[in-house]
């Protein structure tokens, strides 16, 4: 098994930033950055990408500046915390044919981990970015990503997955990737 991320075998998975719980998660602004930037790397190198939105009568729909990022049709509506636990998502998740799951979103000790634990129990690699993942309080989401670790989740930053995405400096891809990395 390649402990690696690849471009060609990735999927991102944004789940449940969405409008009415957005504003309670802690340190929330960052993590919609962070996913923004995820999957604007993604859309650059051509890596899938699939949202999900829990109850969205009720949580309402994914917040516009992720939702604008997400090709048509692919935020898919759920009721089970784990997204793995809707056939219809199972099912399109298989369909790309890809086996390494990159998980966004939140929150972290519910949707995010048992979504995580879900895919390993499905034979996926599961990869989860730090920055992009929230709760409504630290200590949750701390406590999630041991769960996950522990588990056999592998736990990356924004620049490992972008960095193992790439391969290689000098490309196209690169240098316009590399353009967000200077602060």
């Amino acid at each position: 098994m390649n402990h690696l991320l690849n471009a060609d075998q990735s999927m991102v998975v944004l789940i449940d930033i969405q409008q009415k719980l957005a504003p309670a998660i802690a340190d929330g602004k960052a993590v919609e950055q962070a996913a923004a930037w995820v999957l604007q790397v993604a859309l650059q190198l051509g890596v899938p990408l699939f949202a999900t939105e829990q109850y969205p009568a009720g949580l309402g729909p994914t917040v516009p500046a992720l939702a604008e990022l997400l090709p048509a049709g692919q935020v898919l509506e759920k009721i089970h915390f784990s997204a793995f636990k809707d056939a219809r998502i199972r099912q399109q998740l298989a369909q790309s044919g890809r086996r390494q799951l990159v998980l966004l979103g939140t929150e972290s000790h519910v949707c995010v981990l048992q979504t995580a634990l879900d895919g390993l129990v499905m034979g996926y690699q599961v990869f989860v970015v730090v920055e992009a993942v929230g709760s409504r309080t630290e200590q949750d989401k701390q406590l999630a990503l041991q769960r996950m670790q522990q588990a056999g989740v592998v736990l990356v930053s924004k620049e490992m997955l972008a960095f193992e995405w790439l391969e290689k400096a000098g490309s196209d891809s690169f240098r316009q990737i590399s353009k967000g990395w200077i602060r």
